[in-house]
This record gives C-alpha cells, sequence and structure tokens, in this order.
C-alpha cells in the first residue's frame, strides 16, 4: 500500500462543487445505486450475506451501512481486525457503529499472527540490510503484511458463512494505487470504488454516518500516526481535484497544476503514483500465446 513522496504540498484552490458528486439528488442516486449492486451482486451469486472488513474510518463505515441496507443487517458482518494498540480507539468505533446497524461484529486481534509470521517467516527471509538504513520500507512491508492477514481473516469468514467480501477502497485510493496488493485491494466487489473521497464524505453526511468518523484524519493504520496525507504526500482536498483532471478530464500535469495554483513538484508526484502503481489495476498479465493454438 505504502507511497512515499517527499513534497510538503499547498491546499491548491478549492474546485467547483459541480466537478464533484456534490449535491443531494445525485447523492441520492448514488446510494440507490451502490444499494442494488450490492443485492445483484449477491443475489448473482447465490451467497447468503456479505462480509465487510470495519476499521472504524469513514470508508468502511459507509460501505457497512450501505451493505445493511442492501442485504439486512442480519446478512452483513463486520469484522474489526486491529494489529496494534493504537488501533483499539477505532476498533471501538467500528463496533459502536455495528452496533447501531444492528450488524452482526467481530472483532480480531491480529498481533498474535503478526508476531508468528515475523518468527517464522521475517527471520528465514530477513534481508542482510540494516532496517536502521531503512525503517520507512520495513514498516511499509509488515504493513502489507498486515493487510493480507486481515483479509485472509476476511475470506475465511466468507467462505465459511457463503458470503461475499465487500472491498472498502474508493477511487482516489484506486487510482493511486494506495492499497496492498491481495490485502485490501482484494474484494469481490468495491461499492464506494467509483467515488473520490471527497464525494464518499458527502455521502457519508446524505445518509447520516456520524460527524466524529467523517472527520477522521485517513490512514491506513499500519504504524503510530501513520496518516494518508504524510504517505501520499498531499490531502485528499488537494489531490482529488488534480485526479478529476487528469484522469477523467485528460488534462497534462502542466496544465492541471497551474488551473489548481499547485506547484509542479507536488502534480508531478501525484501523477507518477497513479502511472507507477496501474499493475495494481489490472489483472496480472500472461505472454499472450493463444494465437499459437491451431483451430479445433
Amino acid at each position: 500500500m505504502c507511497a512515499e513522496s517527499s513534497t510538503n504540498a499547498p491546499t491548491g484552490t478549492e474546485v467547483p462543487p459541480e466537478s464533484f458528486i456534490m449535491d443531494r439528488g445525485r447523492l441520492e442516486t448514488v446510494r440507490l445505486r451502490i444499494v442494488q449492486s450490492i443485492q445483484t451482486l449477491v443475489d448473482d451469486a447465490s451467497a447468503d450475506g456479505a462480509v465487510v472488513a470495519m476499521s472504524g474510518g469513514i470508508d468502511s463505515t459507509v460501505t457497512a451501512a450501505l451493505a445493511v441496507e442492501a442485504l439486512g443487517a442480519d446478512n452483513v458482518l463486520g469484522l474489526a481486525l486491529p494489529c496494534h494498540k493504537a488501533e483499539r480507539a477505532d476498533a471501538r468505533d467500528a463496533r459502536t457503529i455495528a452496533d447501531g446497524l444492528g450488524m452482526e461484529f467481530t472483532e480480531i486481534q491480529l498481533r498474535p499472527l503478526l508476531d508468528a509470521f515475523k518468527e517464522t517467516v521475517t527471520s528465514e527471509l530477513e534481508s542482510r540490510i540494516d532496517d536502521g538504513d531503512r525503517p520507512h520500507e520495513r514498516n511499509c512491508e509488515l504493513g502489507n503484511v498486515i493487510a493480507r492477514l486481515r483479509m485472509c481473516c476476511a475470506y475465511y469468514a466468507a467462505n465459511r458463512e457463503h458470503r461475499l467480501v465487500l472491498g472498502t477502497a474508493n477511487r482516489s485510493e484506486l487510482l493511486l494505487g494506495y492499497f496492498t496488493k491481495y490485502g485490501d485491494g482484494a474484494a469481490d466487489a468495491y461499492p464506494i470504488g467509483d467515488l473520490y473521497k471527497t464525494e464518499v464524505r458527502a455521502l457519508a453526511e446524505r445518509i447520516g454516518i456520524p460527524r466524529r468518523i467523517i472527520s477522521k484524519p485517513p490512514t491506513a493504520g499500519f504504524w503510530a500516526d501513520q496518516t494518508d496525507a504524510g504517505e501520499l504526500g498531499a490531502s485528499y482536498e488537494t489531490i482529488d481535484p488534480l485526479l478529476r483532471r487528469l484522469v477523467d478530464d485528460d488534462r497534462s500535469v502542466t496544465d492541471a497544476a497551474a488551473e489548481l495554483d499547485l506547484d509542479g513538484e507536488t502534480a508531478r508526484a501525484i501523477a507518477w503514483l497513479s502511472a507507477e502503481t496501474e499493475h495494481k489495476r489490472t489483472l496480472p498479465p500472461t505472454p499472450g500465446l493463444d494465437h499459437l493454438r491451431t483451430p479445433l
């Protein structure tokens, strides 16, 4: 998941609200479409419900709330999967949200699994490079392990109960590759995957998600004091307007940065993240040998 940037990004100019899905009418259309898509997904798979890994943050809360609306509270399982002491408050928030939605909820502490992984796997494959020279990379490696352990738990629960796993990634994260391949990037569907973080916040307000959840600083929870903005080098208030122009409007980095009054270094760093992580958004490639087969 981790992304590195040394850029100290300015806020940039505000984007007109109409550039994003922000008004009540379109947000209501979004809500209905997402609810219907979850229902169709589960029905087509003849599944018995859904599993949502809940972090106590806005994305997983919105996903869980819409899943409950789509499938009924009895058919949605929320999992809190904390690994560090710093995540205890978030796990409590996740439980409070789940209780309010009336859905089933289970909390599993992953620290013993991580410790066992480090003892049995990391110790055998450990690089000779001194960790002191690469603390950030070391955090990312183990952070990705945590994300994959979480998804392993989610899929175990889904397999046991014949459910589907609903991912909680939004469009901003997907476009930046800000997720762990085969970790939080592994799911049967991303209900909010078409929405920028800016739009997820607007939708959260529309469906009544508590303000304390909406206002939380976004974080992957890989280590203490980690934030998305710190990892990405800019806040979503800066990232989303730039991505809208680069991806949706096919604008050049130079033009988009100028329109947003954003420094070129920040704009290029964000654009590079999107381009560099394209492999995370596509199926693993094959050599392309089908043309060598003769017709039957």
